[in-house]
């Protein structure tokens, strides 16, 4: 940007700003003062802008969020769809194998539904085994 595009602006600040200022400025990697204090001015005016929009965040940031989701989205689709699959390739084998009457089925359903909501979904298979070997109920605790 040339000398003659930028408006002057009288600043009046307390010394220990100024000191701040001649501090930071290098630190930050700005050529000069005045560039330091354009750059925190920016800074403040989009901080300012963002609480004035009920906290949403800032496109940059927000648009950044939403494509990582949205890969982390498309990840987690494909892995649920890969477990589908082999979930339905397992029941399909079970299926052939074993004769059940839908009585059965309706019954496996039902302990199934209560084992997980007991469990919160955390059923471990070796407990599992370790139960049916034992001959104990195929029922969980609560």
């Amino acid at each position: 940007m040339s000398k003659e595009s930028k408006d002057r602006l009288a600043l009046r600040m307390k010394p220990d700003t100024k000191r701040k200022i001649e501090q930071w400025y290098k630190a930050v990697g700005c050529r000069s003062m005045n560039q330091f204090v354009e750059r925190a001015v920016n800074f403040y005016v989009d901080h300012l802008a963002v609480q004035d929009d009920s906290g949403t965040l800032p496109r940059a940031v927000l648009s950044s969020l939403n494509g990582r989701l949205g890969m982390f989205e498309d990840r987690m689709a494909s892995l649920i769809y890969k477990h589908t699959v082999e979930l339905d390739m397992m029941m399909g084998i079970l299926a052939d194998s074993y004769e059940l009457t839908e009585e059965d089925m309706r019954r496996r359903r039902a302990e199934s539904v209560r084992n997980v909501k007991n469990t919160n979904g955390r059923i471990p298979f070796e407990e599992k085994i370790r139960r049916l070997d034992n001959g104990v109920e195929d029922e969980w605790p609560d």
